[in-house]
């Protein structure tokens, strides 16, 4: 599934982290990559231990938790602790694939990484590349958010970051493990629920409705992991 999420955060929020953004301290990127990654990777990283990331790691989790859309598309069971990063100066991301499974540092807690998630801190218009382009197998999407906006994809997808040759590209990247492992499974549910939602403006409490509510159930609990 490849889904843009508006609105993610508030204008508000995006300005707290910005603020915090200024005093932090940014160091390799490649510190939280995979070998074959690291050998692509070229940016910059928030310290996992900073009191900033983890202030802004609660707040975007806290968001993701109440954003309907999010939750019909991912089923999280799972998010994994975001991460931020930084790209400037003709900094970038080669071609990759994220890792299957991420543990938590100085944890047992270990994340499959069913979708990966890019949340935009910078707006367009403040950088020249710096796009996020994944690839699938209906061609290639090339993805430049509004500031608050996050974009969730496949985290088997071949992508990278194109060089930023302007400006400042400010962002949060993390994973997610679904509660249904399979991406068709999760993409039926997914529209499943749409259509739900449509039946309900127009018919609130009919029949069609009900039926079509314990069928989204019903499967739900036949390829739900939890």
């Amino acid at each position: 599934m490849f889904l843009p999420i508006p609105d993610v955060l508030t204008a508000a929020q995006v300005a707290r982290a910005r603020q915090l953004f200024l005093a932090a301290e940014w160091v390799d990127g490649r510190a939280t990559a995979g070998h074959q990654s690291a050998l692509a990777k070229q940016n910059r990283q928030l310290r996992e231990d900073d009191p900033a990331s983890r202030e802004l790691g609660e707040m975007i989790v806290g968001a993701l938790g109440t954003n309907a859309l999010f939750v019909a598309a991912a089923l999280p069971a799972k998010v994994f602790p975001p991460l931020f990063n930084r790209y400037e100066g003709g900094e970038a991301f080669g071609t990759h694939i994220d890792n299957a499974i991420r543990q938590v540092t100085g944890t047992p807690v270990r994340v499959r990484t069913d979708l990966s998630a890019t949340l935009f801190f910078s707006g367009p218009e403040e950088y020249e590349g710096g796009e996020l382009v994944v690839e699938e197998y209906s061609g290639s999407h090339s993805i430049k958010l509004p500031a608050g906006h996050m974009i969730l994809y496949p985290a088997d997808s071949r992508h990278h970051v194109r060089p930023v040759t302007r400006g400042v590209r400010l962002a949060s990247f993390f994973w997610i493990q679904s509660m249904v492992r399979d991406g068709g499974e999760r993409r039926i549910l997914f529209d499943l629920d749409l259509a739900i939602q449509d039946v309900n403006r127009e018919r609130a409490g009919s029949p069609a409705a009900v039926s079509l509510t314990g069928v989204y159930h019903n499967l739900l609990r036949r390829w739900a992991d939890a």
